[in-house]
């Protein structure tokens, strides 16, 4: 005689009507929120999964967009010729020289910006926050042009002005020294966003931490140390890793005073206009895109190193640090 362990045969099994909604509940919640999502998801395939996948197929070959018919598989040449290019080492130095002034600078003015706007000593504040945010609606190339006009060595208005105080008027845009200080300045009038995030951290520290460093007796530059930077410290991070990912995307302006050419004495030949020249003037289409590849683990790795260093500066309102 056996036994079974299931129902009875012919007997009917009781289902819970409550479990059944709460399923189709929830499965009708996430074909709702996929069918948000996926004008993302199709972009990011169209735009960025695919054409990086093709970037890095062609980075093993000899592509070359004026004979496509012509294209052959090369392997890891592409790669192995970075290491005998003397252009790709030039700029990478170019472009780390220019981070280290640069990403430290905007920072500081950005912050600096921030902490004025959201003093409430200073009347009009709104207006100041429009005003140093302005420049961010200018389109790059015409921002640089009118840059170019102010830098000019006989007639631009900073030459003029030092003239006139009686300081030497640099060559701005032509000399290798003071290129570098050019482009800080047109970084510095292209802050606006950076200052808006600064700004929204600032409003987001409790105002009674300030109010018991005051009572404990701590000054201006005290309560900034102990107060003001630890709890803005991710903002900080944050912005941090923006400037460093845009330094290393820096194309526009130095294009654009070059014509092109990395001019003066290739001291504007950042990684991207290098890329650019190798794909779109030289046609060397296959190397471009190994180029793009290495760009891309650079960042990735100082991401991640700037990431773990982090762990133990970066407070976090919640947890563990």
């Amino acid at each position: 005689m056996s036994m079974s362990s299931g129902p009875a045969s012919g007997q009917a099994v009781a289902i819970d009507p409550r479990r059944t909604t709460r399923l189709r509940l929830g499965d009708r919640e996430t074909l709702t929120g996929l069918a948000f999502v996926s004008p993302w998801i199709l972009g990011f395939l169209l735009f960025t999964a695919i054409p990086m996948v093709a970037s890095f197929v062609l980075s093993l070959t000899d592509f070359d967009p004026r004979d496509p018919a012509g294209t052959s598989f090369v392997g890891l040449a592409n790669y192995e010729r970075m290491l005998h290019d003397p252009l790709l080492i030039n700029a990478l130095v170019v472009t780390a020289r220019f981070a280290l002034l640069i990403v430290p600078a905007s920072m500081a003015v950005a912050l600096g910006i921030a902490l004025l706007v959201n003093s409430t000593l200073l009347k009009g504040r709104n207006v100041f926050r429009t005003l140093f945010y302005m420049p961010m609606q200018i389109p790059i190339v015409a921002s640089t042009l009118i840059w170019i006009g102010m830098l000019n060595a006989s007639t631009g208005w900073l030459n003029i002005f030092l003239g006139a105080l009686g300081l030497p008027q640099p060559d701005w845009l032509n000399s290798q020294t003071w290129v570098y200080p050019s482009l800080t300045l047109m970084g510095l009038w292209g802050i606006g966003n950076m200052m808006l995030i600064f700004l929204a951290g600032l409003q987001g520290v409790p105002t009674e931490l300030y109010d018991a460093a005051r009572v404990d007796g701590a000054g201006r530059w005290a309560t900034f140390r102990n107060v003001t930077v630890p709890m803005i410290s991710t903002v900080l991070f944050y912005n941090l890793i923006i400037a460093l990912i845009a330094t290393f995307q820096y194309f526009t302006q130095a294009y654009v005073i070059s014509n092109g050419r990395g001019d003066p004495a290739n001291a504007t030949m950042f990684f991207n206009l290098h890329l650019y020249r190798e794909g779109f003037v030289f046609f060397d289409m296959g190397y471009a895109c190994a180029l793009a590849w290495l760009l891309f683990a650079i960042v990735l790795t100082l991401t991640v190193v700037l990431f773990r260093g982090a762990r133990s500066r970066v407070y976090e309102a919640g947890g563990n640090r």
